[in-house]
């Protein structure tokens, strides 16, 4: 029997094309750009970057606010003469506030919402991602990005960049959830594991400090990285070093991407 509640999502192009829709990607300029990608050490922050799927600029965009607080105090424009504009960013909440259009009717599982942000850990300069909690378990009209300018002054999406990134939440379930806060002591295990990293974790501090070879060598601990606690025994089985979102299916029998 098919389970209704096993989570999906279903874009729904609502004209011949679409802004593109394409897995969430790992790599961001700014952690290229650290002597060594040392940002890439952190897994954490690779993983969020690419738990989702991202909707791309389909051509060169430019935003000038003058920081006043009309629509008309917002200025968009785009070097590439084949911009149609109008039916992809306007700017009708005033207060620098950008609107981008999706171009999709998302669909969802009961239960299952849109997480709709700006890409994560992909900071720009002059403008903020506004983010929404959409549900698109029912909702048959589509949601708008929308980015709020942070002074007035010029900003830019390249054609290509990420406009808008989506993830899934079965936030209806999240309100179950009842946080306790407890004593570490009270978890004799946890507390046993904690000590054990905190105690690797000086000791190897120690020693890059004092320009020990292997330490430097090794650069960084790697307990996390590996899923492993600091006495080299499996965190999890199901531990995760890189995420693969799956790329959407084009069910249309034609071109579903503006390129």
């Amino acid at each position: 029997m098919k389970d209704d509640t096993a989570p999906f999502l279903d874009a729904y192009a609502i004209h011949d094309v679409a802004p593109e829709f394409v897995p969430a990607r790992s790599r961001r300029e700014w952690m290229d750009s650290f002597i060594d990608r040392q940002p890439y050490r952190c897994l954490p922050l690779t993983m969020a970057n690419a738990t989702g799927w991202e909707l791309l600029c389909p051509f060169y965009l430019d935003i000038e606010w003058n920081g006043g607080p009309s629509n008309e105090d917002i200025t968009l424009s785009s070097p590439d003469k084949q911009a149609f504009i109008p039916s992809f960013a306007a700017a009708h909440f005033r207060a620098g506030i950008v609107t981008f259009h999706t171009g999709y009717v998302f669909k969802t599982p009961p239960g299952w919402a849109v997480w709709c942000m700006g890409p994560p850990n992909w900071p720009k300069d002059g403008v903020y991602a506004l983010s929404g909690l959409v549900e698109t378990d029912w909702l048959p009209f589509p949601f708008t990005m929308n980015w709020q300018m942070t002074r007035p002054g010029k900003v830019s999406f390249k054609k290509g960049e990420p406009f808008c990134f989506i993830t899934l939440s079965e936030h209806i379930r999240l309100e179950s959830v009842a946080p306790k806060v407890r004593r570490l002591s009270s978890d004799k295990k946890l507390e046993r594991d904690y000590n054990n990293w905190s105690k690797s974790r000086a000791e190897f501090n120690a020693k890059l400090h004092s320009g020990d070879k292997d330490a430097v060598k090794s650069g960084w601990q790697r307990h996390y990285m590996k899923g492993e606690k600091s006495d080299g025994k499996v965190g999890s089985e199901s531990h995760l070093t890189k995420r693969r979102m799956q790329k959407p299916k084009d069910f249309r029998g034609s071109a579903l991407f503006k390129k």
